[in-house]
């Protein structure tokens, strides 16, 4: 009867425990769900107070760029390294700063100042970040960025073609130097050192035997370029790439040259170019005179080779960013010619370096250019009449 009895008590003890378990489960439960919202909620807090921290970069010696921005780019090591004075830097940094986005946070007149000593020495990536206190992808970006912006702000300001009366203008001035009517300037053109690309390397591939690429550019009486045309395969003919520029395609519409012609020993004769041998129609006689005409283009060249030694040596660039390296260093020397700063003595190519190649004459350019030449020339005497020393 006692064992009967004891039996609901043992089965009310474990039901009283088994209440006491779950009742502890789940205030644990509830203690967990609360620590875990105080957690959401100070993160919540801290997230709100929390403010933006300023970017700061990795500080690296930079004795060059330290140098800049003291004024010593004003000094004779700076202007010998080929880069440009105050002035014309203020003027090259303007134009990247209209194409700079907001969120860059860069120096500016960093990235001016690696992209023209770059430019200005065509020294090595790693030498120019170890200068500057950068790394190499930086050079290289800053040199991009910069060139990108000259060819698309700059170079359209500084390489324009002339309207009616600058031609005119022009026309006055060589003939009153040297003599010769209706000409506007002088075309000329020269191979750059590439890396052979990895496609269609042998387009590139000029007759001295190494890729490169071309630039062609045209100076008026002033050394000032007024049309340029780069980036063509070394392996075209200087006469090919005048036809395929975009100077030569206004010309053959009509837009360029307007109808102003003079009459010479009974001819009508508009503004022409004169050029080399590559340029048959252009072929005129040397003598003095015009030899010292063409002067003007050689020391247009030279200054342009000398301040800008990227286009005298091998450019490891690709052959896009060789091209905008080349439009970008015509529209900065017309820059410099511009603010008139002087050149110095010290950045004179060397002869042989200096030197190109002759180009054969084409296969029946000796005709087509006596036609051109005739109207020059006196019936009595075969010279041209406009050489002659006035009385």
């Amino acid at each position: 009867h006692m064992a009967v009895n004891q039996l609901p008590n043992a089965m009310f003890d474990e039901s009283l425990e088994a209440e006491r378990t779950r009742t502890r489960a789940a205030e644990k439960k509830q203690k967990s769900l609360e620590l875990i919202q105080d957690a959401t909620d100070k993160s919540r807090l801290l997230t709100r107070q929390r403010r933006r921290r300023i970017r700061v970069r990795k500080n690296r010696a930079s004795t060059c760029w330290e140098s800049y921005l003291v004024g010593i780019h004003q000094h004779s090591g700076w202007i010998t390294s080929g880069c440009q004075k105050k002035h014309s830097c203020n003027s090259a940094t303007r134009c990247v700063q209209r194409c700079r986005g907001r969120t860059q946070t860069f120096a500016l007149k960093k990235i001016v100042a690696i992209a023209l000593w770059k430019l200005a020495t065509n020294a090595e990536y790693r030498s120019i970040g170890h200068l500057f206190g950068v790394s190499r992808t930086t050079v290289c970006r800053c040199l991009q960025q910069f060139c990108n912006a000259d060819c698309k702000v700059l170079a359209p300001e500084m390489i324009c073609f002339p309207d009616q009366e600058k031609l005119k203008e022009m026309a006055a001035y060589i003939e009153q130097k040297w003599g010769l009517p209706q000409c506007v300037g002088s075309i000329d053109g020269s191979h750059i050192p590439i890396i052979a690309p990895q496609e269609c390397d042998v387009d590139y591939f000029n007759r001295k035997g190494w890729h490169s690429i071309i630039l062609q550019g045209v100076v008026d009486g002033k050394g000032q370029f007024w049309s340029v045309c780069a980036g063509m395969p070394g392996c075209m003919h200087d006469a090919r790439v005048l036809r395929t520029s975009t100077m030569w395609e206004l010309v053959e519409r009509g837009r360029l040259f307007p109808a102003c012609a003079r009459n010479i020993t009974g001819v009508n004769v508009g503004h022409y170019i004169r050029g080399d041998s590559a340029y048959p129609a252009e072929q005129l006689l040397y003598n003095k005179r015009v030899c010292r005409a063409r002067v003007v283009l050689e020391n247009a060249f030279g200054r342009l080779k000398g301040r800008w030694r990227c286009l005298l040596k091998r450019n490891d660039s690709s052959i896009e960013l060789a091209k905008t390296m080349i439009v970008a260093c015509y529209a900065l020397d017309n820059l410099c010619e511009k603010h008139a700063e002087d050149y110095q003595t010290e950045l004179d190519i060397p002869a042989a370096l200096a030197a190109e190649p002759m180009v054969p004459l084409a296969q029946g350019a000796e005709e087509e250019g006596r036609e051109v030449r005739c109207p020059f020339h006196t019936e009595d005497q075969r010279r041209p009449a406009f050489f002659k020393t006035p009385k």
